[in-house]
């Protein structure tokens, strides 16, 4: 019988929230009104560095570029949904959040999920201030890219 591993069981739920999220997102169609800018934001935070020496780091897994880039992903869809008046909290971060805890809960491959996040959050806070017609494109985009690379690891690795 098939049991599903926590990983499986995470990116199901993303998957599931990315898509969900992407059918409001095409609904609703946003007015493109000034917002007022995002807070600085709570960020993913990297590992302290003043830890007792790790354990040898496992290999990588065949599907550690997709992670990244769902990392990535997430962190963007963090900062571009809280512009654009979506009202959904912590709701990317905490999703973020519970695939690295159940992927790579310590280590280089965390911290490498970590500033993943932090790069996608980073970039379009450099560049936005508040919600505009190219921003929610983005958004779009980013809710298919990150449903779909979900659905891909969860359908080749899960087995």
């Amino acid at each position: 019988m098939f049991a599903p591993t926590p990983m499986l069981r995470t990116l199901t739920a993303l998957s599931l929230a990315l898509c969900l999220a992407a059918g409001a997102a095409g609904a609703a169609r946003a007015q493109f009104q000034a917002q007022p800018p995002a807070p600085p934001g709570p960020r993913l935070q990297a590992q302290p560095k003043a830890q007792p020496p790790a354990p040898p780091q496992a290999p990588a897994a065949p599907y550690d570029h997709d992670l990244l880039r769902l990392s990535e992903i997430l962190g963007a869809l963090h900062f571009l949904r809280a512009i654009c008046g979506t009202n959904e909290g912590q709701k990317w971060r905490n999703e973020a959040q519970a695939l690295i805890d159940t992927e790579a809960p310590t280590g280089d491959r965390h911290d490498q999920m970590v500033a993943s996040f932090n790069r996608g959050y980073r970039g379009f806070q450099q560049s936005y201030r508040t919600c505009t017609p190219a921003a929610d494109v983005a958004i779009r985009r980013y809710l298919e890219e990150g449903a779909n690379i979900a659905r891909e690891i969860t359908a080749r690795y899960a087995n």
